[in-house]
């Protein structure tokens, strides 16, 4: 049994926090520079100015977008670790609270849904927790801006639906949205599950590299096949038109009942933080 006290399990999320929001993964900084190589004209300009706001970002060492998101966290825990000090979730919100106030982060949390109170310090964060084999405890933080949130969409499609009412409800997902999640967008597909697992899985999708393929043929062609149908809309850099309306697509599966076939898209804009730690 290895013991992990909660003082180093907030450390590490606080620093996530501030992280995570002040810089891109390399891979997704990769793909909007090859994006901005690839434009032509104001889309071009565009993706360009996102550069540069990346650049300022970092030299000045601040926050790349103003809404520096709900923080959601995936806890892996290691069936043979314990934790030591106190609760585990409480180390989590005391992380988040703390990132956000050391790391000068606009606090966005509502404490009650109606009542519309902003709680000061972003928590509570969205907490997923899974217990997996071994000693180590791996956290993942991806803030998560409500500008593309609210551009998200869940059905419940039958299962005699196919790739090709997948894909088409992916387009119709990112056409509604057009300009308002703030394009290139990132685009996480869940499939499969239950009505909240599949919310689930592409929140988790939205958390892989961009570059990085399904594992598995069948869902790595899909997402191939989605990314070409979106950025065959045109919506283009910020609504303005163009070849890049989104920069990645990233689909995630798990079996599900054979009545049948829920289906989310999770809108992520350019701005796709995420960053992890394992202790």
């Amino acid at each position: 049994m290895r013991e992990i006290h909660v003082d180093q399990i907030e450390q590490a999320v606080a620093e996530l926090c501030i992280s995570s929001n002040l810089r891109l993964p390399d891979a997704l900084r990769a793909r909007i520079e090859q994006a901005a190589g690839e434009e032509q004209g104001l889309a071009r300009e565009i993706m360009r100015d996102v550069v540069r706001n990346m650049d300022a970002a970092k030299a000045m060492n601040l926050p790349i977008c103003q809404d520096t998101g709900m923080a959601v966290v995936f806890a892996e825990i290691g069936q043979d670790v314990h934790i030591a000090g106190g609760s585990f979730e409480e180390a989590i919100n005391r992380g988040v609270a703390r990132g956000y106030r050391e790391g000068y982060l606009r606090c966005s949390v509502v404490a009650d849904p109606l009542r519309r109170v902003n709680t000061g310090d972003n928590t509570p964060a969205v907490l997923h927790t899974r217990i997996v084999p071994g000693d180590r405890l791996r956290l993942e933080v991806a803030p998560k801006g409500f500008g593309s949130e609210n551009m998200s969409r869940l059905a419940m499609l039958t299962p005699a639906a196919g790739e090709e009412e997948i894909i088409a409800f992916a387009v119709k997902t990112v056409r509604e949205a057009g300009g308002n999640p703030c394009p290139p967008v990132v685009l996480g597909i869940g499939l499969g599950g239950s009505f909240e697992q599949v919310a689930y899985l592409a929140k988790r999708a939205l958390c892989r590299e961009a570059g990085q393929n399904n594992p598995e043929p069948l869902y790595a062609a899909l997402e191939s096949k989605i990314l070409e149908a979106v950025n065959a809309l045109g919506i283009g850099p910020q609504g303005f038109g163009g070849k890049t309306t989104a920069l990645w697509a990233a689909v995630e599966a798990a079996p599900t009942h054979i009545a049948g076939l829920p289906v989310a898209v999770n809108v992520g804009c350019h701005v796709n933080r995420h960053g992890e730690a394992v202790l």
